[in-house]
């Protein structure tokens, strides 16, 4: 394991991501991007995903300066196809608009076909309750995951479909990220590279055995992640299920059927921003919100249990502990890196 700080581990990404190709804007949004979901411990969605952003800019199947096209528009929706723009850069162009309508009614939804992949939901979230917005959030992998079986099943039929809830709080809001997966299948691909095997329960091989080897979801015959529930997984898999309908079909783009490649370029969006001001008032909705939170924490605890961790907390908690003492990155991964940057001949930090 090597270990860095956030600013050089974004000065770095950022440097790849532009000798890639991309403009100075798109990598820093990209690389502050990656380099915040390994701060906030999801390391599956940080600069372990350089590789791949990078692969696909060099096949052209991500493009820089990519159209942002609007195809359809009402006071309450904007539908977009991003011309597989990197996802980070686009979803914020995205917002930025809903952000207008929802403070001029209140309510806005926007789809985007066609984008790059956009990294973790949760950034999002915090963004729009900084600006008094509750953000609801999906996306598919473009019909191209093929990653999740249905309970009975030993072959992937859906993406891991992620669902992101965030809300404005006084103190600290409360951010809902999670696939209706058993894991997103970023973890599994991070305990590849580091040889580690993952916990029971995450997968399953071609013919319906639970592995604890990451190896299987990428070598033939695939096996494929387990939809999240345990026993009563047809809820996590029905979850994810209607992701795919919002984010593929809703959109334009695609919902996950076989004839689709794999792996997928990036993702197809589903967000929906609400104003508190347009409802009940910030005031009434933040301290009713904080009331509630507060109960919730102060709930009498199992002996042993230090504290109530509500959905952002450990995050959070993360963040704090990874700026002060670094961001570890795994051997696999930083082999990965340091040949890119010899590669584009990017100067390679100590």
């Amino acid at each position: 394991m090597i270990t860095f700080t956030a600013p050089i581990l974004i000065s770095l990404a950022k440097s790849l991501l532009q000798a890639s190709g991309l403009t100075e804007s798109e990598a820093d949004i990209s690389a502050r991007s990656l380099v915040d979901a390994n701060l906030c411990g999801h390391d599956s969605h940080g600069v372990i995903r350089l590789m791949q952003y990078i692969g696909f800019i060099r096949e052209g199947k991500l493009k820089s300066k990519a159209k942002f096209e609007v195809l359809h528009e009402t006071p309450a929706v904007l539908a977009v196809d991003a011309h597989w723009g990197l996802g980070q850069v686009q979803t914020y162009t995205l917002l930025d608009q809903l952000l207008l309508k929802a403070k001029a009614i209140g309510i806005a939804a926007g789809t985007m076909k066609h984008c790059g992949h956009i990294g973790r939901l949760g950034e999002f979230a915090e963004w729009s309750a900084k600006r008094d917005c509750l953000l609801f959030a999906t996306v598919n992998s473009h019909g191209c995951g093929h990653r999740v079986a249905p309970p009975g099943g030993t072959e992937g039929r859906i993406s891991t479909n992620p669902l992101c809830i965030g809300s404005p709080a006084l103190s600290s809001p409360p951010i809902l990220d999670m696939g209706t997966s058993s894991c997103a299948e970023g973890k599994v691909r991070v305990a590849y590279q580091k040889g580690e095997p993952i916990p029971e329960g995450w997968i399953i091989d071609h013919q319906g055995k639970s592995s604890t080897d990451p190896a299987i979801l990428y070598h033939e015959p695939r096996g494929t992640i387990l939809p999240f529930g345990g026993p009563q997984a047809y809820k996590g898999f029905g979850l994810g299920l209607m992701m795919d309908i919002l984010c593929g079909s809703l959109s334009g783009g695609h919902c996950t059927h076989p004839e689709n490649p794999m792996p997928g370029v990036g993702n197809a969006v589903l967000m929906i921003l609400l104003d508190i001001n347009h409802f009940a008032g910030k005031d009434q909705f933040l301290q009713e919100t904080e009331k509630f939170l507060s109960s919730v924490r102060q709930t009498p605890k199992i002996p042993g249990v230090a504290e109530i961790i509500l959905p952002g907390d450990m995050e959070r908690k993360t963040r704090e502990q990874r700026l002060k003492t670094g961001i570890q990155i795994p051997d696999g991964t930083w082999i990965q890196i340091k040949k890119l940057a010899e590669e584009y001949k990017v100067e390679i930090p100590r």
